[in-house]
């Protein structure tokens, strides 16, 4: 009894203390001022990335004060176009239209809910308590099928910005050799690749029936929530409003996207040994546990049977989500 209890002791201690370390992973940054940092820099860097896109260097030949009024110009539509972006909640149609699905979200909760339904069948046929079984149903039902979205998601997103600088290119062969702004949209709307092929397909169509340019954009940035489609909105509505050479504007943009894509590979290179070491660590536990279950399956099985096990099985997993969001936060950069 006494042992008993100094296990029990002893694991509420690990829980406070887990606890306590994942709120001071969470919380210290802001108690720091790292995330006001952060957000500053953030915003420097990207008026800056801005700026570049839009050609905002200016030539040799303009006298100072006209640079200066041109940079004034520019500042005042980049805060007009940022003072008119709507922030909407992420409702479940936009995340299946950012997935590329062709579904309604009734029917994505309907199939939700089979698949919840069906693994506990399942998994309550096979023996299981009925609390496995619930755990097992949510899971299948609320928690796989968004992961699953959120994933194709960034799948999409992915392949998105690997065509995006080549369909910019197009746009600044076209505008060179005399097209205008529209055809060029539509030759990418009939040439490029998906998802670039259905988006700009969109926006062409939009555009047919009167719709203006500045909220085709806005419908794109819905579905592909990327900093480069509203790098790229930007450049056509500075280009609008206060004239330029637009082939110029859109070729530095393309160079700012070319170059963002080398940083993002190369941080990813970096980081390579990191993200393989989490994935070790993060898989070693269950591992251990599937080879000893083989091999002994009567020693294992006290975690699950006794009472002890159980809270011994919670402190575990509460350490390696820790160790998780650790891992994660060394090996993400945003850059």
């Amino acid at each position: 009894m006494d042992s008993t209890l100094i296990m029990q002791i002893g694991v509420v201690s690990l829980a406070s203390l887990s606890v306590g370390l994942v709120v001071y992973v969470l919380v210290y940054p802001y108690l720091s001022g790292e995330k006001q940092a952060d957000k500053r820099l953030s915003g420097v860097t990207q008026s800056s990335n801005r700026f570049k896109a839009a050609g905002g260097s200016g030539g040799g030949s303009d006298s100072q004060e006209a640079l200066q009024e041109r940079r004034k110009q520019i500042e005042d539509t980049l805060k007009d176009i940022e003072s008119q972006k709507d922030k909407k909640r992420l409702t479940m149609r936009l995340r299946i239209l950012q997935a590329g699905l062709d579904m309604t979200p009734r029917t994505f909760y309907l199939a939700s809910l089979i698949a919840g339904v069906i693994v506990f069948g399942v998994v309550d046929v096979t023996g299981n308590p009925l609390w496995v079984s619930l755990a097992a149903a949510f899971v299948a039902s609320a928690g796989a099928p968004r992961w699953i979205l959120a994933q194709m998601k960034k799948r999409r997103l992915k392949k998105f910005i690997a065509e995006f600088a080549t369909a910019i290119d197009v746009i600044v062969r076209g505008v060179k050799s005399g097209l205008p702004l529209n055809d060029c949209l539509g030759i990418i709307a009939r040439e490029s690749e998906e998802p670039i092929k259905k988006e700009f397909t969109e926006l062409v169509e939009q555009q047919r029936v009167g719709v203006p340019l500045g909220e085709c954009f806005d419908k794109m940035m819905e579905t592909v929530p990327l900093q480069e489609v509203n790098f790229f909105a930007i450049v056509i509505a500075i280009q609008q409003q206060a004239g330029g050479n637009l082939a110029e504007a859109l070729g530095n943009l393309a160079q700012v996207l070319r170059d963002r894509k080398m940083l993002s590979a190369k941080v990813r290179a970096l980081s390579s040994e990191a993200r393989t070491s989490a994935i070790i660590i993060g898989v070693l536990p269950f591992g251990v546990v599937s080879a000893v279950y083989v091999s002994a399956p009567e020693y294992i099985s006290l975690l699950w049977k006794e009472q002890m096990g159980h809270v011994m099985l919670m402190a575990s997993l509460g350490w390696m989500v820790i160790g998780i969001l650790i891992m994660r936060k060394m090996i993400n950069f945003n850059f």
